[in-house]
């Protein structure tokens, strides 16, 4: 029992090395593996959906794209339990962002396989796609393999406080102008609510201007030509802060690296030679980052 035991728990470690740490020959080219597999799936999905454009002459191919899918559903649940077992942490894997995402690319699915009856109601043919649509979630399985995707999101995390206030103040102007030119042009050419009159100020803002709304009046124009110019100053608000804060976490992987023959630091996390002495670095040696 204890040998068998023994087996288990060693093929866990295996397991887990494989999807987890990225750091081994081995994990790196299970990594290779799962974002090929991940791109191909994705790229099954769009041919999918134009394939009676792209191939009017072959009548089977969807029946070929339905079959890849059910391959790509195979490996992807595989994935998903041996991550499942494998996970130190029971509960941390499957409540985690990549865990849900990992989930919701196979159950659409199980779903249709499940209940074969949706698929005849065409009342419910929203839903159909919706499923269908979920599958393109695993575009989102490529982040699990970007390592500086982590530097974006620890920036993010960092930042939200002053992001989420900057836009509170967007929503702020975007309301009050929204509300001056419902006011101003009194319900007509167009702005015939507070929520059109907003829209109208969102696009303003952004300074993408459909055109689908337009002021007729003198004062709804130069009403828009604050707003336009308002949305050009402020547009670069939110940059400068995520820049900010992507600089102080690239300082921090540089600070971490530090020669071990003349104490050099400040390298870049990638670097394999000290820019000082020539020294060849220590590989990083933190703990695999449970995705």
């Amino acid at each position: 029992m204890s040998q068998d035991y023994r087996c288990f728990a060693s093929a866990r470690r295996r397991c887990y090395a494989l999807l987890f740490d990225h750091r081994t020959r081995s994990g790196r080219r299970m990594e290779t593996f799962w974002i090929v597999i991940s791109m191909l799936s994705v790229l099954s999905l769009f041919i999918e959906s134009s394939a009676s454009d792209l191939f009017p002459n072959s009548p089977k191919i969807l029946l070929q794209l339905g079959l890849m899918e059910v391959v790509f559903t195979a490996v992807f649940t595989v994935e998903y339990l041996l991550r499942l077992i494998s996970s130190p942490r029971k509960t941390r894997y499957p409540l985690s962002f990549f865990g849900i995402v990992d989930l919701c690319t196979v159950l659409p699915m199980y779903i249709i396989w499940l209940m074969p009856s949706l698929t005849l109601s065409a009342n419910l043919m929203v839903l159909i796609r919706l499923l269908r649509v979920l599958r393109v979630l695993r575009v989102l399985k490529l982040l699990r393999y970007m390592s500086d995707a982590g530097i974006l999101w620890r920036s993010l995390m960092r930042a939200r406080r002053k992001l989420g206030i900057f836009f509170g103040f967007v929503a702020i102007i975007l309301c009050l102008f929204g509300g001056l030119m419902f006011a101003v042009e009194g319900g007509n050419d167009g702005f015939s609510s507070l929520g059109t009159s907003v829209y109208w100020a969102v696009v303003t803002l952004t300074t993408v201007g459909y055109g689908d709304i337009t002021p007729h009046t003198a004062l709804g124009r130069m009403l828009a030509s604050v707003l336009i110019l308002l949305g050009y100053s402020i547009i670069a608000v939110p940059t400068g802060i995520l820049t900010a804060y992507m600089s102080q976490e690239l300082e921090k992987g540089r600070a971490a690296r530090s020669c071990q023959i003349c104490l050099h630091s400040r390298h870049e996390i990638d670097a394999k030679f000290c820019a000082h002495c020539g020294a060849v670095l220590e590989a990083d040696t933190s703990q695999p980052v449970e995705k």
